[in-house]
């Protein structure tokens, strides 16, 4: 029945896109700086955003340009080594960074990471050069972990999926944007599924187009397309006909916030996927680094939920690369003036509804605090005090 459906993947159109790295540290003569893929201006095009201090990567990460929860732990980490590479205050850039979006908690500890090393250098006698050349190990060490732990997550989470579906042919919905976009490596949900797509276990993968902002048909088509991968993109609200007529073989998202109980905070519109999930009995899985998981926030009611603006709900917003007749980044009403919108970023699903959290570290699956603890036990995480 699936290959009845609009084949986004089946027009043969060219997928040579060119790989640009998500996030880059480059040494110019004129000073150190951080070089993001504008995410704000795909698929359109593939344009790089430098950053010189710690506040541009501050309103990248606001605006978008740079998102999703490990990238962000790693964008955090450099912003705070280019603070201490341009001799900026590097304490007060760690807390402009950390606090730049509340919910990802990736955020926060890639910033504390380059700040602890920052601390460590200065303490232990090195001058600022030093001390600075630590906070940009910190971050390279944390870019190269998550490259690393993404190979390990999409491990682990194909052979999940081989073990509650036998028999390949995998027919996988996915929300958001999970891949080489939001890591230093493949992606966290998206890399199992490149995975099962590598290894010719992958029959299709569902895409939601992620409202308000697109990221499902912005981003994660853009990957899917580079990759050659069988896609169909879909509305976030024709999921639940999909699940109807038993189109869908399993639900892989990522987390920006995973709690101590196991409650998953990620794009707005995953606590819903859950719901259907169960009704259809079929497995919800959660994909994520350990660097995820924070033992500080007890259950999902405790996790702050980013409220976004309004505009992003009652206008639409033009691509970022110019369109004949529009201004590009132009917002166009389809609400009438003086509407009010509800629009958190996140929404929270209680760990019931998880079927299972693959990580670099295994899969927890009942998911449940005790196996939580033990998992963070496990990995090689840095302890940020």
């Amino acid at each position: 029945m699936a290959d009845q459906y609009a084949q986004s993947s089946e027009d043969k159109r060219p997928t040579e896109i060119p790989a640009v790295p998500a996030i880059r540290w480059d040494d110019p003569p004129e000073g150190p700086v951080v070089v993001l893929l504008d995410q704000t201006r795909l698929p359109g095009e593939e344009s790089e955003l430098v950053c010189t201090d710690a506040p541009a990567l501050v309103e990248a990460i606001r605006t978008l340009a740079v998102r999703g929860a490990p990238l962000l732990g790693i964008t955090g980490a450099y912003g705070v080594a280019l603070a201490a590479a341009r001799g900026f205050d590097v304490d007060e850039a760690a807390d402009a960074l950390a606090g730049a979006r509340p919910t990802a908690v990736n955020l926060a500890y890639g910033a504390r990471r380059a700040q602890a090393a920052y601390r460590a250098a200065s303490v232990g006698g090195g001058d600022g050069g030093q001390a600075a050349a630590a906070a940009l190990e910190a971050a390279r060490a944390l870019h190269a972990e998550d490259a690393e732990a993404s190979t390990r997550m999409a491990a682990h989470g194909l052979a999940l999926l081989d073990e509650l579906l036998p028999g390949g042919g995998h027919r996988i919905l996915t929300h958001c944007n999970t891949g080489a976009l939001v890591s230093g490596g493949e992606g966290t949900a998206f890399a199992v599924a490149l995975k099962a797509h590598r290894e010719g276990s992958l029959r299709r993968l569902w895409v939601d187009e992620t409202r308000p902002l697109l990221q499902g048909a912005r981003l994660t088509a853009y990957e899917a397309a580079r990759n050659g991968m069988a896609y169909t993109l879909l509305t976030d609200n024709a999921a639940g006909s999909l699940f109807a007529a038993g189109e869908v073989d399993a639900v892989l998202i990522g987390a920006d916030r995973i709690a101590a109980d196991g409650s998953v905070a990620n794009k707005v519109g995953s606590y819903p996927l859950a719901v259907l999930a169960r009704y259809h009995h079929v497995p919800f899985v959660v994909v994520a680094p350990v660097t995820t998981v924070d033992l500080d926030t007890p259950d999902g009611a405790a996790i702050e939920v980013e409220q976004r603006a309004g505009h992003e709900v009652t206008e639409v917003t033009a691509p970022h690369v110019p369109v004949i007749g529009m201004e590009a980044g132009g917002g166009i009403p389809v609400a009438p003036l003086g509407t009010q919108a509800y629009n958190p970023a996140f929404d929270v699903t209680p760990p019931e509804l998880v079927t299972a959290i693959v990580t670099e570290e295994g899969v927890l699956s009942p998911v449940t605090a005790e196996g939580l603890v033990e998992l963070c036990a496990r990995s090689r995480q840095v302890t940020i005090s």
